[in-house]
């Protein structure tokens, strides 16, 4: 657990993001709209003596007694992690927070303190699981077309005894059947 020594500003955002579509005139329609990852930006401060909330300290392990070099290290191995965790504000909680970035201050007023600017971000977590796709063959409308792939063994291609174009054919065909005509009816 980190607890800061004060806390400077806090900022929070939570955004929808709206869909847009173009169309062939006018303005782009929006059809969907989605929640983005809740963000939070925080000025902290972290002196060498800890928290000044000595009690809340007591037991827990926080940053009590632990110099601004060490509490920037503790930040920097909680954001290499990647591992989501909690965060605490005086306005909300938040579940699933990741450190985004890590913006350090030092100053000739602020060389013993740790000077922090930290951007947390939301990690959206979602449970996926498998299904069957398709449908028995006696549900499909057209199953030949629309089932699945099945292994039906090794198909030999039948080679087709002479080489002509289908003009050529069509040709044959028509004097042949012409033929036929002009022979019947000379006879």
């Amino acid at each position: 657990m980190i607890v800061p020594s004060v806390v400077i500003s806090e900022k929070h955002m939570d955004a929808t993001e709206i869909t847009e579509h173009p169309v062939q005139r006018g303005a782009a329609i929006s059809d969907h709209a989605y929640d983005r990852p809740s963000e939070v930006t925080m000025e902290l401060g972290f002196a060498g003596g800890g928290s000044l909330i000595d009690m809340f300290d007591l037991g827990t392990g926080a940053s009590l007694g632990k110099s601004p070099k060490e509490v920037y290290q503790q930040l920097l191995a909680l954001k290499a992690s990647k591992k989501p965790f909690d965060v605490t504000t005086g306005k909300r909680m938040y579940k699933n927070m990741l450190i985004r970035a890590i913006e350090v201050t030092t100053d000739k007023t602020s060389e013993n303190v740790l000077m922090v600017t930290l951007t947390l971000r939301e990690v959206i977590i979602v449970e996926t699981q498998t299904a069957p796709v398709t449908a028995p063959p006696e549900r499909m409308k057209y199953p030949l077309d629309t089932s699945g792939v099945a292994d039906k063994g090794t198909k030999t291609p039948i080679v087709p005894k002479e080489n002509k174009s289908i003009l050529v054919q069509t040709k044959e065909g028509g004097e042949n059947f012409f033929g036929d005509i002009l022979g019947r009816i000379l006879r």
